[in-house]
């Protein structure tokens, strides 16, 4: 399956630039919480990853409620 080129620090940083604080962890599996456009949004992230499938990457996005652009300008 592609890889998409962003680490999970990348898509950390993003999300907590855009207001996303980190309410919970258990194992490899981080789950954010915030608020975009007036609704509530909840974000998986899987911790420690360099590389993400491009579903995986999709849905994080999806769930964040925020453009693909917004991550990949900040990947690292």
């Amino acid at each position: 399956m592609p890889k998409v080129n962003i680490s999970s620090s990348g898509i950390e940083r993003t999300l907590k630039r855009y207001g996303f604080s980190l309410i919970s962890q258990k194992g490899s599996h981080q789950q954010f919480k915030g608020i975009v456009n007036g609704i509530k949004r909840r974000v998986t992230v899987l911790a420690n990853k360099r590389d993400f499938d491009i579903k995986t990457f999709q849905s994080m996005v999806r769930q964040s409620g925020l453009a693909e652009e917004e991550f990949l300008r900040h990947k690292k």
